[in-house]
């Protein structure tokens, strides 16, 4: 397996670790409930290093990357970035990223772990077709390191960055930490307060440490992919693998807002707009069970109306700290897709009672940042 440079922090903690898409990495420290509520009430610092990160530089980098991805790239300003997806011809998600603005004629993409060869290859491939623009994989020499919570700000302010809190959400920033150049980034996968830092891989041992000791007082613990991805679900954000794959278009995912068919042609716009033009056959809903139970991915969704025939299957489900309850995702036919709609979830031949609902679960208070 492969191992970020935060190996040793890892086994020093006495981290659970698992093989992730070929990383040895942490399920958790202390425990997956335990590290989600931190994250929720403090701070939860992740390593995220084992996410691909493309640079993508030169003059010809705007028009490569508005060819191969979905969103509008030419309303990023430099410092800005958003979430995006890179389809194949025929409409099918190769994979959902993040892709920043770092400088002029400089954009940085970040890929799931899973996906970062495949994407790799695809750009690599397409990038022959394009002029003045250069890919380069810096998967190796960057390590990336996300701190999640609504202790995240001070406690980065107190390990030494300033300017934080003028940092709108999913713009990003040049600082020094322990001696390292780092983009600073105002994203994240938990709905929470929260930033990822991309800096040398050398240095993210350091960092780590220094971020650990800094918050402290303030409430930090190390947390690991299973908090990571209960907390991801309860803001309903996709998961690669689960919610969506090649088999999948983001029209049927729910994600029609990071399509851009005005911006010209891209490389799965023309079955992607003949699907939203007669309608999606299946869409991604959000449920939350009526009864304690919890739903996990696989489990079949079956119709409320008797012979309760299958209808679809969960892609993603656990049972919900906070609202205490099975909350899942799954894809269904239009007609079962409306919030309010009743469902059936099939959990090891007993049918339960959900509910088609708005996401996300979670809803912060009103006024937190």
């Amino acid at each position: 397996m492969k191992q970020t440079p935060l190996i040793d922090a890892h086994r020093k903690a006495q981290g659970k670790l698992v093989d992730f898409a070929g990383w040895e990495m942490p399920i958790q420290y202390s425990g997956v409930v335990d590290e989600y509520q931190t994250v929720r009430r403090h701070a939860g610092l992740f390593d995220v290093s084992h996410m691909g990160r493309i640079s993508v530089t030169g003059p010809g980098s705007l028009a490569f990357l508005q060819r191969v991805t979905t969103n509008d790239v030419s309303t990023l300003s430099v410092r800005h970035s958003h979430y995006s997806m890179i389809c194949a011809p025929n409409g099918g998600i190769k994979d959902d990223i993040f892709v920043y603005h770092v400088k002029p004629y400089e954009f940085l993409v970040c890929v799931n772990a899973s996906n970062r060869e495949k994407i790799v290859a695809w750009l690599h491939e397409k990038v022959q077709q394009a002029q003045g623009c250069k890919v380069q994989d810096q998967s190796a020499s960057l390590a990336q390191i996300a701190i999640q919570g609504p202790a995240s700000r001070d406690i980065l302010a107190a390990a030494g960055l300033a300017d934080l809190a003028t940092l709108k959400i999913r713009h990003c920033l040049d600082a020094t930490l322990c001696g390292h150049a780092t983009l600073v980034t105002r994203t994240g996968y938990t709905g929470e307060l929260g930033y990822e830092l991309y800096l040398p891989a050398e240095g993210a041992p350091k960092v780590w440490e220094q971020l650990l000791e800094a918050g402290q007082p303030l409430g930090i613990k190390p947390a690991g992919l299973g908090a990571r991805d209960l907390l991801r679900l309860e803001m309903a954000y996709l998961l690669y693998g689960n919610d969506m794959n090649e088999e999948t278009t983001p029209i049927e995912a729910g994600a029609e807002w990071v399509v851009k068919f005005d911006k010209g042609d891209f490389i799965g716009r023309t079955d992607l707009l003949a699907q939203q033009s007669r309608g999606a056959a299946r869409r991604l809903v959000a449920f939350e069970l009526v009864e304690k139970a919890v739903p996990r991915h696989g489990f079949k969704i079956l119709s409320a109306q008797a012979p309760h025939a299958e209808i679809g299957e969960v892609t993603s489900g656990n049972l919900s700290p906070l609202l205490q309850k099975g909350i899942g995702m799954g894809y269904v036919a239009p007609a079962a897709a409306q919030p309010g709609s009743s469902i059936l979830i099939d959990i090891r031949g007993k049918a339960c009672p959900a509910v088609v609902v708005k996401p996300p679960f979670y809803k912060k208070p009103a006024g937190t940042p």
